[in-house]
C-alpha cells in the first residue's frame, strides 16, 4: 500500500465531504475510517481511482454513522443523502484543508496537531508518540480543535501566513517516535506550494530544505550538537541545497520579499560558504537588517548581532547585543560567545554557565556546560586557543 499516496489524498477527500456539508470533524473521521480499510483492501492492489474510492467509502461511514445516531437527525435538512456520490469532482480542496488545520481561532500546538491528522493523515498515536505525549493527551487536543473548526465553511479565503507558520512549527519540531516531523513539514510545503503560486510558500519551502541538508552534520554519534561552523560540510546535502537555492532563486525574482525568504537566504549564504571563514557576514547582516525591518522580532535582533560580531567585530556585535531584551531565548548564550571573541574568557565562562543553566533541552544545556568548561580550560592554560566558535547552528 503507498501511505504517501493515502497521506496525500487525505485533505482532498476531506474537502470533498465538506463542501457536501458534512462538518469537518465528523468528515475527518469518516475519511479516517476509511483509510483504515484501505490499509487492508489494498494489499491486494490499489484502485484506479484511488481519491474516488476513499471519497465513496469515507461517504458511506458517514451515511452509517449520519442515520444510526438519532441525535443527529436534523443533519438531513442540510445534508444531502442522496443519490449517491458517483466520480468526484475535479476540484481541489486540500488548500482549504489546509487553512481550516490552521485556524486562527487555535492555539499553536493544537492547530499543528490538527494539520498533521486532516492534512498530514497521521493518526493521533503517530502525532502522540512525536511530541512525546500521551496519545490520550493527544487525542483530547485534536478533539478540542476539531470542535473548535467543526462549523467552518469553504466560503472565504484562509491565511496562508498563518498555514505558513503552522507548517515551520511543525519543521521545527524535528524528530522522534517513527514519524520525522521535518520531512512530513516538507512533504506538506511541497504540496502547497503546488496549490499556490505565492513566493512566502516558495521561500518557506526553500527554507526547510537548506536547513534540512545540514541535518547530517548537526549531532554527533552520543547525540551532543555540533555548532554551525564545526560542521563537517561534506556531510551537507547538496542536492536539497541546490534544490532550495534554486525555488529560493525563483522566488526573490519576483522583489517581493517576506521573512521566510529572507531567513532562506541567510541559510543559502551559509551553505554557499566552502568553510566556515569563508562565510560572507557582510551580506548575512544586511538579509538580517531586513528581516528586521519585516519583522521587528527580539530574536531577529539577536541573530543579528551575532553576524555583526563575525562581520564587523566582537565589540560591534556587543554593542549591537546590548539593545536586545535580556530576556529573549539565548541572549545569555549570545553574550558568551562574542565576550569570548572579545577575549573576556573570565566574563564568557561565567555566562556560557548561565546559558546553559536557562537551556530549554538537554542537548543544548550539554553544549553550553562544555563550551563553560572549555573556556575555563582556557583561563587556565593561556596558551590554549581562545578563538574557538561557540555560534548555535543558524
Amino acid at each position: 500500500m503507498d501511505e504517501l499516496l493515502l497521506r496525500d489524498l487525505t485533505p482532498a477527500v476531506i474537502g470533498v465531504l465538506v463542501r457536501r456539508g458534512v462538518d469537518f470533524a465528523t468528515a475527518e473521521d469518516a475519511v479516517q475510517e476509511a483509510l483504515v480499510q484501505a490499509a487492508t483492501t489494498w494489499a491486494d492492489g490499489r484502485p484506479d481511482d484511488p481519491k474516488g474510492w476513499l471519497v465513496t467509502v469515507a461517504w458511506r461511514r458517514f451515511l452509517d454513522a449520519h442515520r444510526a445516531e438519532s441525535a443527529r437527525r436534523d443533519r438531513e435538512e442540510r445534508v444531502e443523502l442522496e443519490p449517491p456520490p458517483g466520480p468526484t469532482v475535479d476540484v481541489d480542496d486540500t488548500l482549504e484543508v489546509f487553512f481550516l488545520g490552521a485556524h486562527p481561532s487555535l492555539s499553536p500546538a493544537s492547530a499543528v496537531a490538527l494539520t498533521l491528522r486532516a492534512v498530514g493523515g497521521l493518526t493521533t498515536r503517530q502525532i502522540a508518540d512525536a511530541y512525546l505525549v500521551p496519545e490520550a493527551t493527544m487525542a483530547q487536543r485534536i478533539s478540542r480543535a476539531r470542535r473548535t473548526v467543526a462549523d467552518a465553511r469553504f466560503d472565504r479565503p484562509g491565511d496562508l501566513g498563518t498555514v505558513l507558520r503552522v507548517l515551520y512549527l511543525v519543521f521545527n519540531e524535528g524528530y522522534s517516535g517513527d514519524v520525522d516531523l521535518a520531512a512530513e513539514a516538507i512533504r506538506l510545503a511541497r504540496q502547497l506550494a503546488g496549490l499556490t503560486d505565492d513566493e512566502e510558500t516558495a521561500g518557506l519551502l526553500a527554507l526547510m530544505l537548506l536547513h534540512h541538508a545540514r541535518r547530517p552534520a548537526r549531532t554527533r554519534p552520543d547525540g551532543s550538537l555540533v555548532p554551525l561552523a564545526e560542521q563537517d560540510r561534506g556531510r551537507w546535502d547538496t542536492d536539497l541545497i541546490a534544490e532550495g537555492v534554486a525555488i529560493l532563486q525563483g522566488a526573490l525574482a519576483r522583489d517581493r520579499h517576506g521573512e521566510f525568504q529572507v531567513q532562506a537566504a541567510i541559510a543559502a549564504l551559509h551553505a554557499d560558504a566552502p568553510r566556515a571563514d569563508e562565510t560572507d557576514w557582510v551580506q548575512i547582516v544586511a538579509w538580517y537588517d531586513e528581516l528586521l525591518a519585516l519583522t521587528g522580532s527580539p530574536v531577529v535582533a539577536l541573530n543579528r548581532a551575532v553576524a555583526v560580531g563575525e562581520a564587523d567585530g566582537a565589540r560591534a556585535g556587543l554593542a549591537a547585543l546590548a539593545g536586545v531584551d535580556p530576556s529573549v531565548p539565548r541572549r545569555t548564550a549570545a553574550s558568551a560567545h562574542l565576550h569570548e571573541r572579545a577575549g573576556d574568557l573570565p566574563t564568557a565562562a561565567g555566562l556560557y554557565a548561565d546559558a546553559a543553566a536557562a537551556a530549554s533541552n538537554l542537548a543544548e544545556r550539554h553544549h553550553l556546560t562544555r563550551q563553560a568548561a572549555r573556556v575555563r580550560q582556557g583561563l587556565l592554560r593561556p596558551d590554549a586557543a581562545h578563538g574557538r566558535r561557540a555560534d548555535g547552528d543558524g
